[in-house]
């Protein structure tokens, strides 16, 4: 009786390791990412054994944390009334994305540093599709601009964001500003 017992507790053991090791990789890389595999075991109270244990890389590890802000990410960004006017739903859409996105931007770099460029985008497959669409709509609208390609201005929307959080992480940009500076910068860009 007790060895069926051990087992599921290993499990869980081990899935509470995983969730101090993903935490800690998204609080570490969220501000440094350039952070070690041993800063994070050592933030998330676990041995460097236990840490490669559960994800074989950096790499891995590096991923399995953006997926993580990217489910919190989509939570926030699943929410948001794109509904009515586009532009409208646009500004509301982007603020929701600037705080996902300010609050994200150094483990995106962590990320782009260790994954393959397709691997990030396929990670933000649903942000884009969301974006993708409001786009479509509004140019069915007849309010954001019809001669450029949706998937070009999906792509300088998320140029525009990323580039205001590095400006934001290098004190180039102030906080308060940045929010306001990509709203009026993707408003601007969609109007043609």
């Amino acid at each position: 009786m007790d060895a069926p017992a051990a087992r599921p507790r290993r499990r869980a053991d081990a899935e509470r390791s995983i969730v101090r090791i993903v935490s800690a990789a998204r609080a570490l890389l969220g501000s440094d990412p350039n952070a070690t595999t041993d800063d994070i075991a050592l933030a998330a109270g676990v041995g460097r054994m236990t840490l490669y244990g559960h994800f074989r890389t950096r790499a891995d590890l590096v991923e399995a944390a953006l997926m993580d802000a990217l489910r919190t990410g989509e939570e926030t960004l699943s929410s948001v009334d794109l509904t009515g006017d586009a532009r409208e739903a646009m500004t509301r859409l982007l603020a929701s994305s600037w705080t996902v996105v300010a609050e994200s931007a150094a483990l995106l770099a962590a990320a782009e540093g260790v994954l393959p460029a397709g691997r990030v985008r396929e990670l933000h497959e649903e942000p884009a599709r969301r974006m993708t669409e409001l786009i479509r709509r509004g140019q069915e609208q007849g309010v954001f601009r019809v001669d450029l390609p949706i998937v070009w201005l999906v792509n300088v929307v998320h140029y525009i964001l990323h580039g205001a959080a590095a400006e934001m992480r290098a004190g180039r940009l102030a906080a308060h500003d940045a929010a306001d500076a990509v709203t009026k910068s993707v408003q601007s860009v969609l109007a043609g």
